[in-house]
């Protein structure tokens, strides 16, 4: 399976959390105006986040499989992390009006005390999507797809969301009406973090930053190669789902052009078969030993 077949097979699982977002946002907006529960219908706006978050993830999977042209050498892979950070700001954004509206319903002088059926609504919502996010994650972690595992973290916080909301009517059947508006504004705050994690991931690839853990365990497969004296420079960085790695090694000075190349063959199939990297240009350069100065 190459790397646009696993992005088309990740647009299945973008499809199954559209779906799912868009019945339980129905459900949960319909029941939780009709049992008066905050916390559900703050969960229902979530959902709805949710829904264009998806579809903007679906938009760029769909976008990343247009092969490279002209203007687009390496491909069109980061159409995922914008994407991804498009949704960022929408979910940033409800998140923020949750919290508004929700702090305002704390202050105000009608407490209502939600319907005990609002938190079954709740709990079997969370049941759902813990199933798409179970399914989300093995597909993901199958097709090695970035933009899937952020949507099945997605799917994981949204479940326990809707615990949270649940808890939260509950406690208020027993005459602490205030913990359905306090779990809705948990509710407000988990859809911010999620939104910040996510800003904050697609931004650190968009400026090209990548893990300096995961580079020196790249740097340490190329060292290890047959025929590396040494690693002078080497950079990697995030494209869509994809790696990309620039480097340069120092060989034995005395080994033709074709032994160089050889080198270089090795250390793009080792990096291939070991870290799943497609991606690596190798600069060959002769090996210069550092001179000792005498005491």
């Amino acid at each position: 399976m190459n790397q646009y077949e696993e992005i088309r097979q990740g647009e299945k699982g973008a499809l199954v959390s559209i779906g799912a977002y868009i019945g339980l946002s129905a459900i949960k907006l319909g029941a939780g105006y009709w049992f008066a529960s905050g916390a559900l219908v703050a969960d229902g706006f979530n959902n709805l986040t949710d829904i264009v978050a998806s579809v903007a993830v679906l938009i760029g999977l769909r976008i990343s499989q247009k092969p490279p042209d002209r203007d687009h050498p390496y491909g069109h892979f980061r159409a995922e992390t914008i994407a991804a950070l498009i949704a960022s700001f929408i979910m940033a954004t409800v998140g923020l009006q949750v919290i508004i509206n929700t702090v305002r319903s704390l202050f105000s002088d009608e407490q209502k005390i939600p319907s005990l059926n609002s938190a079954w609504v709740a709990l079997f919502a969370a049941v759902c999507m813990g199933a798409v996010y179970i399914y989300n994650r093995r597909l993901a972690n199958r097709i090695n797809n970035q933009a899937l595992h952020a949507a099945a973290k997605d799917n994981l916080s949204d479940a326990l969301v809707s615990i949270g909301a649940a808890i939260g009517i509950i406690g208020a059947q027993f005459g602490l009406p205030w913990l359905d508006p306090v779990a809705a504004l948990l509710v407000g705050g988990i859809i911010c973090k999620t939104a910040w994690e996510i800003f904050y991931s697609s931004t650190h690839a968009l400026t090209d930053g990548f893990d300096a853990n995961e580079l020196m365990t790249l740097r340490s497969t190329i060292e290890r190669t047959t025929g590396v004296r040494s690693i002078k420079d080497i950079k990697a960085r995030v494209h869509g789902s994809n790696v990309l790695i620039d480097v340069i090694v120092q060989v034995d000075p005395g080994l033709s052009l074709i032994e160089s190349h050889r080198i270089s063959d090795e250390i793009e199939q080792r990096m291939e078969n070991k870290h799943n990297i497609m991606s690596i240009h190798v600069h060959v350069e002769p090996y210069e030993a550092t001179a000792i100065e005498p005491h």
